[in-house]
């Protein structure tokens, strides 16, 4: 039976202590789970225009969609145990058949006891994922326009994070290659028009990926010492994560995962404009969290969705809508698409009488949970790592003595006995 682990959480939050572009100068640490998620966040961007020009019905939507969260989602697991492997060099490993069959057998090996809980379906779909051949055809097939829209994703990400340290790097031989072999290679995978707009930074979407990835910038927590640090991007991933794999322990049909990871990838978006407010501050006086949430929806209207209208961008526009929850009052509600008007619905109506592709399900006190969890084991490992503060204590006994009080509304995962392993 599939089930969710202390280890696979952890696991799962490592990528905030991996380093990226360690052997350079530069005016930020850049860390591997808030390159993932801007990662995440370009290739939902991508897809969706891609759906919008090529008129796909929802069943076609939802299958690049599908294809592209769960192999996001394997790669960030692959990456966790060989991340310190250079790509120039995983490359070309991966062009040697014997090299790079022995490379993905052991980093199959080092995730197995994390990852296969998780139930056979899912692993044996791992397995083959990190086994598989490079794909090199240019076709129009799901599963090739879903791979090149993630490594198109993936290589615009790190050529973002690049542009931030180039001109740190003056003296580095290898700057200017990196960025001509970056820069290429986003030419060579924009064999789709919608790639190509991430090339020109007047574009609508290039200045709304870009807008998401400062997101890296902001520490959550920004009052109280911790190590590991975490972005509120950072933190957007791994809630999105969690929330896939709690999708899939829950027996959660495809729309359903799909929807709950972008739910937890864009939860707190809005905090680009008001900064990372912790819960206490929101809870000050009565109305505060109202005039936080009404100034939120003024800003994301005027910087993020009036841009996108008037680029003719509604895909997106139409589907950030859906998963911060504006029809129904919050990203934290239950809600489907029922005579294609949004409906709010409550978690058992959902999980009975809902839970099918056809409605677009999306979970919210999933989500919800899985934010309170992730802020839960950022405040764990902060304590773990030393950094024992009164307000970290108390954020911890909070959210564990809350948490472990609610009612089991999830068939599949007990609460309480999650929270019970964290000692």
């Amino acid at each position: 039976m599939a089930s969710i682990r202390k280890s696979l959480l952890q696991f799962l939050m490592s990528g905030v202590y991996m380093k990226r572009w360690n052997d350079k100068l530069r005016p930020t640490e850049f860390y591997e789970v808030d390159k993932q998620a801007h990662k995440m966040i370009v290739a939902f961007a991508l897809a969706e225009l891609y759906a919008q020009n090529r008129n796909l019905n929802i069943s076609e939507r939802q299958e690049l969609h599908a294809t592209i969260v769960k192999n996001g989602i394997y790669e960030y697991l692959f990456r966790l145990v060989i991340t310190d492997i250079k790509p120039s060099i995983l490359n070309n490993i991966r062009n040697k058949e014997s090299e790079f069959s022995a490379l993905a057998q052991w980093g199959l090996d080092e995730t197995e006891r994390y990852v296969r809980p998780l139930g056979d379906a899912l692993w044996n779909d791992y397995v083959q994922y990190v086994k598989r051949p490079k794909l090199v055809a240019k076709n129009d097939s799901i599963e090739q326009v879903a791979e090149t829209i993630l490594y198109a994703s993936h290589v615009f990400s790190s050529l973002w994070e690049y542009k931030l340290i180039e001109k740190l790097n003056v003296y580095d031989d290898e700057t200017n290659s990196v960025l001509k072999e970056l820069r290429n290679t986003l030419k060579e995978y924009a064999i789709l028009d919608e790639i190509k707009l991430l090339e020109d930074r007047h574009s609508a979407l290039y200045k709304f990926v870009a807008f998401c990835g400062q997101l890296r910038f902001q520490k959550r927590w920004s009052q109280v010492p911790r190590v590991p640090e975490t972005s509120v991007l950072g933190h957007m991933f791994i809630v999105a994560v969690y929330a896939y794999c709690f999708s899939v322990v829950e027996e959660a049909c495809s729309a359903r995962c799909i929807n709950n990871f972008y739910g937890g990838l864009f939860h707190d978006l809005p905090e680009l404009l008001t900064r990372d407010i912790i819960s206490p501050v929101k809870k000050a006086t009565e109305n505060l969290a109202n005039i936080i949430q009404q100034y939120e929806k003024s800003e994301m209207d005027k910087r993020v969705f009036e841009p996108l209208k008037n680029a003719g961008l509604t895909n997106i526009l139409e589907r950030l809508k859906y998963y911060l929850g504006y029809e129904v009052g919050s990203e934290f509600k239950e809600c489907i698409i029922l005579d294609n008007k949004v409906k709010k619905i409550d978690f058992n109506e959902l999980s009975t009488f809902y839970n099918e592709n056809k409605y677009d399900p999306k979970d919210g006190s999933l989500i919800k949970t899985c934010d309170t969890l992730a802020a839960f084991i950022e405040a764990y490992l902060a304590v773990r790592n030393g950094m024992s503060s009164e307000q970290l204590h108390e954020a911890l006994w909070r959210m564990r003595t809350e948490q472990m009080k609610k009612t089991t509304y999830l068939k599949h995962i007990h609460l309480a006995s999650l929270y019970a392993d964290f000692d």
